[in-house]
C-alpha cells in the first residue's frame, strides 16, 4: 500500500512539473514570440537604455547588434543550440536563429524575441556536427505525423532556453551598471 500511495505521489510530482513550461504566444503575423514587459520603477529610461546596451554587448558570444532605430529601440539577432539527449549522452541536434528586441521607455522596459527559425544539423565526415542548410525552417511551421513530436520537443527546448534568456536580461536590467571613466595616459615630459 506504502509503495501504490508513492507511486501516485511521484506520479502527481512529475506531472505538475512537466505542465510549468509555459508554450510560446503566436503575434498577429501567427509566428511564435516570446514577449515580456517589465515595470522598473524609479530607474530612468537612459539608464534602462545603457544596462540593455551592455547587456547585448557582453552577449556578443551568441548575440550580434544590428541596429538602434530610435533612442528607444535596440535590435540583435542571435542563435540558440538545440540538444539532444538520450540517456547521458547529448549532442547537438540543431540552432535557432532568432530576433531579439529591446525597447525602454521611463520607469519600464519591453523586450521580445520573434522570427525563431531551427537549422537542422548533421555529422560531416569529419564527425563534427554542422548545419544541413543555410536557411532555417519556420518553427510555427507544422511539419507531418512523422516529425511532430520531436518537432514539440524542439519547440519545448527553446520556450526553456528563451525562459533563460529572459532572466539572465531582467536580471542584468536590476543590476547598477558603474559608468567606465578613462584615465588618460600619463605622457612624461621629463627627460630621463
Amino acid at each position: 500500500m506504502k509503495f501504490l500511495a508513492g507511486l501516485c505521489l511521484l506520479l502527481l510530482v512529475s506531472i505538475l512539473g512537466m505542465g510549468q513550461d509555459k508554450p510560446m504566444s503566436t503575434d498577429d503575423r501567427g509566428k511564435l514570440i516570446y514577449y515580456e514587459v517589465v515595470v522598473a520603477k524609479d530607474i530612468a529610461k537612459d539608464s534602462l537604455t545603457m544596462r540593455a546596451s551592455d547587456f547585448l554587448n557582453r552577449s556578443a558570444k551568441f548575440m550580434t547588434i544590428r541596429s538602434t532605430d530610435t533612442d528607444t529601440l535596440m535590435h540583435a539577432t542571435g542563435k540558440m543550440i538545440i540538444n539532444k539527449t538520450a540517456l547521458v549522452l547529448s549532442r547537438p541536434s540543431g540552432e535557432v536563429h532568432y530576433n531579439f528586441y529591446v525597447e525602454t521607455r521611463e520607469g519600464k522596459y519591453r523586450f521580445w524575441m520573434t522570427d525563431l527559425k531551427f537549422v537542422p544539423y548533421q555529422r560531416n565526415r569529419y564527425g563534427n556536427f554542422v548545419p544541413t542548410t543555410s536557411k532555417g525552417i519556420p518553427l510555427e511551421h507544422q511539419p507531418g505525423k512523422l516529425n511532430s513530436a520531436e518537432w514539440a520537443g524542439y519547440v519545448k527546448a527553446v520556450t526553456r532556453e528563451a525562459n533563460v534568456l529572459s532572466t539572465r536580461f531582467k536580471q542584468s536590467m536590476v543590476n547598477k551598471i558603474l559608468p567606465v571613466i578613462k584615465e588618460k595616459p600619463v605622457i612624461p615630459t621629463q627627460e630621463w
